[in-house]
């Protein structure tokens, strides 16, 4: 038995030296040698290859205006053509209204600086003559064909007669202030009409760029942004120039009016005084 364990003790130091060996050898094995180093051109080219698959994976392209007008269909292409007519006549009466404004301020300043020199019906008939044709000219010449209408029937002398004589002066110049003022407000109304209606045009096509744009979803049967993104951006587009055309008609329209109101105040003016003239000659005469 002594025998027996003597030879098993020596049998398993045996093992165990033999294992150990084995981890010593494998543990102290040369490794491969390692390649070179990658250079900076590769470094460059590796980089911009991953940041183009980037772009292409996340779908990113550089669209200027210029595609997305070229991408329109006919629906939106018309809705842009419209906006621009409006918006090119729209700025044309903005410089054709600031001339008629200020054509039409200057002959009544100029006129009411004659005016107010003179004394009586017949010195205001002399200086107004020479003076050019404008509106508040024909407003002048209808009330003094009504003062010389009176004069013809005897009644200008007359103060019986005097109420009747200055409302009839009133009614003869009223209507002519009106049609001046109807010149001057020609194309209001469509100012207007741009102003309010552009930019429900642009809505239109908007919502019409979208509905193609769902259809192109449908049909390709993707979501990505490169196939929505170019028709979503040029139904807005249409948003766009629908206000762009409805803010200047908006600022023309509000410039032309005060500019109108400015001038029929004045005009309203210069009818008070000349009846006052008028009044004041009937009671020199009737005196």
């Amino acid at each position: 038995m002594t025998l027996m364990n003597s030879l098993l003790m020596f049998a398993q130091q045996s093992g165990a030296a033999a294992g150990q060996a084995a981890t010593t050898t494998t543990t102290t094995a040369p490794l491969a040698p390692a390649g070179p180093p990658p250079s900076a051109a590769d470094l460059a080219a590796a980089r911009e290859r991953a940041a183009t698959a980037a772009n292409e994976a996340r779908g990113a392209s550089e669209v200027s205006l210029i595609d997305l007008v070229r991408q329109l269909n006919a629906v939106e292409l018309g809705v842009m053509i419209i906006l621009f007519c409006c918006a090119i006549y729209a700025i044309a009466l903005l410089f054709e209204k600031i001339y008629v404004m200020r054509k039409a301020a200057r002959q009544t300043r100029e006129f009411l600086a004659a005016f107010r020199k003179s004394n009586s019906v017949q010195d205001a008939e002399t200086i107004v003559r020479k003076l050019p044709q404008s509106g508040i000219k024909s407003m002048f010449d209808a009330g003094m064909a009504e003062v010389r209408r009176t004069q013809d029937l005897g009644l200008y002398a007359m103060r019986d007669a005097r109420d009747h004589t200055m409302q009839r002066v009133a009614a003869a110049m009223n209507t002519r202030q009106n049609e001046h003022l109807e010149d001057l407000g020609s194309s209001m109304t469509f100012l207007a009409s741009i102003g309010a209606n552009a930019p429900f045009i642009g809505l239109f096509g908007t919502v019409w760029g979208i509905m193609v744009a769902f259809v192109g979803i449908a049909k390709t049967q993707t979501t990505s942004l490169a196939v929505v993104a170019p028709g979503i951006a040029g139904a807005l587009l249409a948003t766009a120039a629908g206000l762009a055309a409805a803010i200047p008609a908006v600022l023309i329209y509000n410039f032309a009016a005060k500019q109108i109101s400015k001038q029929g105040g004045k005009l309203e003016d210069f009818a008070s005084e000349f009846i006052a003239l008028v009044s004041r000659d009937m009671d020199s005469r009737a005196g």
